[in-house]
């Protein structure tokens, strides 16, 4: 290998660390320790005689040079994987399962995989929505990929995004003295433990109107104006309005969105995964 030429192992480790301005978080995805990453970047400036990364207080951040390199490494990559795939005999339908929330299952992620489909049409997805508590613990079994959701700064997955949790009724609604009716999902629903508990300590009156594992049910009772209910902000239902402290609602937390990826990936699963990654955290400010 001549000085000039560029690994694509180095390429790898170099988006790695530019995608998750982190170090540790490269090394986790890589399946590397955080000085092996380390010394395969240090070898690709070296080789380059560049800097690629400045370091600042929440992580690393990419020099003028680093950001000149990530458009070619991210082409010479994806050139190197079309080669190969075009050259080896084609495995057909590869299937990649995904599992995510139903808000996210049923707003956030079928534009994204519209755009995957068009360049990746020998892969097929399959995706299950529902409470993702228990999704990241059946990985590899049922699942390549999970998109879960967790209380803020928590968990050791990819964090794709931060969601501010909101209470939400219909344009119409008067959250008066009364006795709040609220719409929620099953135990084991992060959201519905945080109302509760919300609602107990501010001492407000509630009962548990309805009750439905899928968002268009919840939706469609509060934007009857029959009970008000919590959702992502980020995925507001058009059909619903924002309830604040102004209203007389406890104010709630906010939930981090984490992508859980299986052991072994296949390179079909990994490749829906980076795209997800990308578009996810590309789309929403952490």
């Amino acid at each position: 290998m001549t000085a000039s030429d560029l690994d694509p192992d180095l390429l790898r480790a170099f988006l790695a660390v530019a995608d998750h301005r982190s170090f540790t978080r490269a090394a986790a995805i890589l399946n590397r320790t955080q000085s092996a990453v380390s010394v395969q970047i240090r070898r690709l400036e070296e080789r380059l005689n560049v800097r690629l990364f400045h370091r600042t207080r929440s992580g690393v951040a990419l020099s003028a040079a680093g950001h000149e390199l990530l458009v070619y490494a991210r082409r010479l990559l994806d050139l190197n994987a079309e080669a190969v795939d075009a050259l080896r005999p084609r495995k057909r339908d590869a299937v990649v399962r995904l599992g995510v929330m139903d808000d996210y299952g049923t707003i956030v992620i079928p534009p994204l995989l519209a755009h995957f489909a068009r360049s990746r049409p020998e892969i097929r997805v399959e995706i299950e929505t529902g409470l993702t508590a228990t999704m990241p613990a059946r990985l590899g079994e049922d699942y390549d990929l999970v998109i879960a959701m967790h209380p803020e700064r928590s968990g050791n997955a990819e964090l794709l995004r931060r969601e501010q949790a909101v209470w939400a009724a219909a344009a119409s609604y008067s959250a008066g003295p009364h006795t709040l009716p609220v719409a929620l999902y099953p135990p084991g629903c992060l959201f519905r433990r945080w109302a509760t508990e919300a609602l107990d300590a501010a001492g407000r009156p509630w009962r548990l109107a309805f009750v439905s594992r899928t968002l268009a049910a919840v939706e469609a009772i509060a934007a009857e104006g029959l009970a008000i209910t919590v959702v992502k902000a980020g995925t507001l239902p058009p059909r619903l309005r924002v309830l604040s402290e102004r209203d007389g609602l406890p104010p709630l937390p906010a939930a981090d969105i984490r992508l859980h990826r299986a052991r072994n990936l296949s390179r079909p699963a990994t490749l829906l995964a980076d795209h997800l990654q990308r578009a996810i955290s590309q789309s929403g400010a952490i």
